[in-house]
């Protein structure tokens, strides 16, 4: 038996350092994505302008207020500044409030918009409005299907997603895409994500095609799949060099598979310059984390805060200031109560894991494990809330628990990224 237990024991360390070899492998070239970073944002305000002047010149025309609408979230799209995003909104609200909120695409528009804002709850008001009215009703379902699970409701996620299905149709497709992901199956997940792209790739729409292959870009970063993650982010700059979103998916990268934070920071800081928006800021906190750098990440700290507490970003980074704040025993209050306001606005395992670690850090290990078992364990496969349960798990001593997610987060070390590799490893 001992000799058996020896011949294991050899096996398990060539597969660790055969494993650490495989992720230094560089798959990434700045010759591949250089000519993306040069390229610099000319905002084009003509279509926002024109509307606006008809809007002048026609003040009772409300249709021109959901123009202007379009051409502000385009320009949100583009430069990620918030302002846009609220204006958005308000000339949305006005539309449909002019309309007396009969019009159910514009109910659509303004949900959508809520939605981008984290504001779920508002959201679902609008698209039950326009379920009743009926009108172009799978669209709606669509919407109401996305919601919900955000909201956590699978039962209703689920009653939607069913009510469109369709193996031939884009949109259930990358619903169904997302409902798998969620329940943890990502091989089905990746499946309909790829045969969404091909009927996207057939229909010619650019805006589609890009938004694929960022999806796909992400599922394939999950499954340990990092070239074609790589391929497919570089495909999506193809078509729209502004694209960010692929930018940060290159720079992480480089950053959690190539350990290059050096090449992953000149990224951001290109990103930053037409681009700027706070978790821009939160991945440099995680460089320089890395790097063992402590003014590096104070100052990047403090770049997030000020970007951050400007009100018109209402909730949608309540998770990163809860996990921020409750590194500080000073700020830990106010991760606090912002957990519960997430768990009131959106009950969900994600919601739940923000308190749970809240009260860990606060010294509540009890409270944190009770709600670990309640509302998080078999609920979430999300490897960062995944974390910090088996953090949980070894504060209370249920060593057994925290050793069996061990091997899950070591497997998903990229998604994680290599700032909490050690933390991982003292589990």
């Amino acid at each position: 038996m001992k000799t058996i237990y020896n011949i294991l024991s050899v096996l398990l360390l060539l597969l660790i350092i055969s494993s650490c070899e495989k992720n230094l492998e560089t798959i990434t070239n700045p010759k591949d994505y250089q000519a993306y970073l040069d390229v610099k944002t000319e905002l084009n305000k003509e279509d926002l302008n024109f509307w606006e002047n008809k809007l002048n010149e026609n003040p009772n025309q409300f249709p021109y207020l959901i123009k202007i609408a379009n051409a502000q979230t385009q320009l949100f799209n583009e430069t990620g500044n918030i302002d846009y995003l609220v204006d958005a909104s308000s000339n949305l609200e006005k539309a449909n409030q002019q309309t007396k909120f009969k019009n159910a695409n514009y109910l659509r528009s303004l949900a959508r918009n809520y939605i981008s804002q984290h504001k779920f709850l508002e959201a679902i008001e609008l698209l039950k409005k326009a379920e009743k009215n009926g009108e172009n009703l799978k669209s709606t379902q669509k919407m109401l299907f996305d919601v919900y699970l955000e909201l956590g409701n699978k039962n209703q996620a689920f009653y939607y997603l069913s009510q469109f299905r369709n193996a031939q149709d884009f949109d259930y497709l990358i619903r169904n895409s997302k409902w798998n992901d969620h329940k943890g199956n990502l091989n089905q997940a990746i499946y309909s994500m790829e045969n969404a792209t091909k009927i996207a790739e057939k229909s010619k729409n650019k805006n589609l095609i890009e938004w694929s292959y960022t999806n796909l870009a992400d599922f394939y970063g999950h499954a340990g799949r990092i070239k074609d993650s790589y391929n497919h982010f570089l495909k999506a700059l193809a078509i729209n060099p502004l694209n960010a979103y692929a930018k940060k998916g290159i720079s992480w990268i480089v950053f959690s598979h190539e350990k290059n934070p050096k090449e992953a920071l000149r990224i951001i800081n290109a990103i930053a310059s037409n681009h700027n928006t706070p978790d821009l800021s939160l991945l440099k906190v995680e460089i320089a984390e890395y790097e063992n750098n402590k003014d590096a990440k104070n100052e990047s700290i403090n770049e997030y805060l000020t970007l951050v507490n400007n009100p018109k970003y209402g909730d949608m980074y309540n998770k990163y200031n809860v996990l921020l704040y409750s590194e500080n025993q000073e700020t830990i209050r106010k991760a606090i109560d912002i957990a519960q306001k997430e768990i009131k606005n959106r009950p969900t395992p994600q919601s739940y894991d923000l308190l749970a670690w809240s009260y860990y850090n606060s010294d509540k290990k009890p409270e944190a494990l009770q709600i670990v078992e309640n509302k998080i364990v078999n609920k979430t496969f999300e490897p960062d809330v995944l974390f910090r349960v088996a953090q949980i798990y070894k504060a209370n001593g249920e060593l057994k628990k925290a050793q069996k997610l061990k091997k899950e987060l070591i497997e998903s070390l990229f998604e994680l990224g290599p700032s909490m590799e050690m933390d991982i490893k003292n589990i």
